[in-house]
């Protein structure tokens, strides 16, 4: 998130009531769910499941219910899944138009995306905490997937066109929209948005709006066009792409940084309806070198999963209880709700499916790490927050165990699809790192490691947490990485062969003194992204890092990027730093080691930049 602590304040959650709620699922329905179909399988109250012969009305009443409840409910416990059966909903006369708040997934449930057809549109809003006050900054947790939106918004005055306005953890999958497109609410008196993910997804009928969205990774997707940049637009294996042009210039826009292809990329698993109206799970396959999405112009790749093989979970279930079905070959969907952890779920076949449905949160207990992930082939975790407990964890997701580099098959890599973390914020809560992978070959698609600059439990000597991912495995690829707010190294990359393609992060706002933020004796502060001396090959792509410290001293950090000077020339491109206020203080002394310029406080909201490194 960028500089939401500024700009808003921290009784956000509570500018709508919301209803009380179980402290182990999280969930009192906002309205009883619809009759479930035969061989419906039992999701939770949390999953609304609709299907086209029920009364619009009824449809509309439910999801308003559901926004009206998440739209300012941004710590709350209650999640949410809005599944849509195949066929079409609303028309050109009687529109489907709804709001995405907190913690709620909106996702068709047919094979292919253009097997759910809205009229209407399925929208987020900038949030207003008081007059010139409205912001999308803290539009997180919340998704859209595999549908097909016909933009219907004949009354909606300045909101005609679809809008999504979010920030981290927002991710738009998988999507085929025909008509306008804003990722900018420009509304409300315009303020940034701290977004954001799009990947597999199809745009017909208009130029995509960024408008005042600071950063952007679109990849494996198709655009009719794209109207700006502001500080890092990054798009990866994108047909109607704009061309590359970092930094901004007159003569091509930007700053965009374009990659033709993705070099290795694996959709995430989704749930569907099958024609006899069996439920599946549909597991992509992996990909290499591609552009555009993987069912525009076909079947996508991949094989299907029998829901009879998996265990559904509700957040009652125990860690024992998930561990046993886990243990027994079966495949994990997590119900939308809080699980509570007295032990570490343990992932340990090759090619076990875990998908969240509704934004499911982990919580650990007494120190444990809430998930390992065994060193095996083809393991998908998707759709999921790794909260962390009171008591501080080592780490919050582990994947592969010790340094464990030779067991997985390039072939069928582990991936881990919109996975976020959170230290504090929700509640009180410390880990010293959030995500682990030790395994090689490991795609992160869609990452949000956060630790909380507001909330509850908010405190430079409270929600301690030093970085939040290390890579310890070789030829792992990242995709959309953000990681804010951490108190020492944020990202560290031990193997060889990485390739990040897309970095987002702000340095921790709060360091009291410099001498509490030092990585070494003559070294202030800590470096967001610290490459491994010992690392001989590395690629990075579209790579920022912000700076902000409101403790009203100055606090600097020598630069934002170390990486060894033995890799190969240009293994890093477009890379820059900002400083985000005119009114903090210190700033970020070079881009990567020794190269580039200062942004401080002397020069707020200029990005500094360096084309390629080293």
């Amino acid at each position: 998130m960028a500089f939401a602590c500024v700009m808003v304040t921290s009784g956000v959650a509570t500018a709508l009531a919301a209803p009380s709620a179980s402290s182990t699922s999280g969930i009192t329905p906002v309205l009883a769910a619809p009759s479930a179909s035969p061989g419906q399988p039992n999701f939770g109250p949390g999953v609304y499941i609709f299907n086209p012969s029920m009364p619009q009305s009824e449809i509309q009443a439910t999801v308003n219910a559901v926004a009206n409840q998440q739209v300012s409910n941004q710590f709350g416990t209650q999640r949410y899944a809005l599944l849509f059966e195949p066929g079409t909903y609303g028309s050109s006369t009687a529109p489907l138009n709804f709001q995405v708040g907190y913690y709620t997934t909106v996702a068709g449930l047919g094979l292919s995306p253009n097997d759910v057809v809205i009229n209407g549109s399925v929208y987020v809003h900038n949030q207003c905490f008081g007059a010139n006050n409205c912001t999308a900054l803290d539009n997180f947790w919340r998704s859209l997937s595999n549908l097909t939106i016909n933009v219907t918004t004949p009354n909606f005055g300045c909101y005609n066109g679809e809008f999504w306005a979010v920030s981290q953890a927002a991710p738009m999958r998988r999507v085929h929209i025909n008509g306008s497109v804003t990722l900018m609410d420009y509304c409300t008196p315009p303020s940034y948005g701290s977004g954001g993910f799009i990947a597999d997804s199809k745009f017909d009928g208009g130029t995509v709006v960024n408008g005042s969205q600071q950063q952007w990774l679109v990849r494996n997707s198709e655009l009719d066009g794209w109207t700006n940049g502001v500080w890092n637009q990054t798009f990866s294996g994108v047909i109607g792409a704009p061309a590359q042009c970092f930094p901004a210039q007159a003569s091509c826009g930007g700053p965009y940084t374009t990659l033709a292809t993705s070099p290795v990329t694996r959709e995430a698993p989704y749930l569907y309806v099958d024609s006899d109206g069996h439920y599946n799970v549909f597991a992509p396959s992996v990909q290499r070198n591609t552009v555009g999405t993987t069912w525009a112009s076909g079947s996508t790749p991949g094989s299907s999963i029998s829901i009879n093989r998996f265990f559904i979970a509700q957040p009652t279930d125990s860690a024992e209880t998930i561990n046993d079905a886990l243990g027994s070959g079966r495949n994990l969907i997590l119900t939308p709700g809080i699980y509570h952890l007295d032990q570490s779920i343990k992932v340990t076949r090759p090619d076990t499916v875990v998908l969240g449905l509704g934004f499911p949160t982990l919580i650990p207990e007494n120190g444990i790490v809430s998930m390992t992930v065994a060193s095996a082939k083809g393991i998908l975790i998707s759709g999921m927050i790794f909260d962390a407990g009171t008591t501080n964890s080592p780490a919050l997701l582990q994947v592969g165990s010790g340094h464990a580099r030779s067991d997985q098959d390039a072939s069928d890599p582990t991936t881990l699809q919109d996975v976020f973390f959170r230290i504090g914020g929700a509640e009180p809560g410390s880990a010293t790192s959030s995500l682990v992978v030790n395994s090689n070959n490991v795609i992160l698609d869609d990452i949000w490691a956060w630790r909380a600059d507001h909330g509850s439990g908010v405190g430079w000597n409270s929600n301690t947490a030093d970085t939040g991912v290390i890579v310890n495995g070789d030829n792992v690829t990242a995709y959309g990485l953000a990681v804010e707010h951490y108190q020492k190294n944020e990202v560290i990359w031990n193997g060889n062969g990485g390739t990040d393609i897309f970095f987002q992060n702000e340095m921790p706002y709060d360091p009291p003194s410099q001498a509490a933020w030092m990585e070494a004796p003559g070294v202030d502060g800590w470096a967001a992204f610290k490459v491994a001396s010992t690392v001989t090959s590395f690629s990075g792509y579209g790579m920022g890092s912000y700076s902000f410290f409101n403790q009203g001293v100055n606090i600097y950090a020598a630069h934002a990027f170390e990486i060894p000077a033995t890799l190969p020339a240009s293994s890093l491109h477009d890379l820059f730093t900002i400083f985000l206020s005119t009114t903090g203080s210190g700033g970020i002394l070079h881009v990567v080691n020794d190269t580039g310029g200062s942004s401080t406080s002397a020069n707020p909201d200029v990005p500094v930049t360096v084309v390629s490194n080293p």
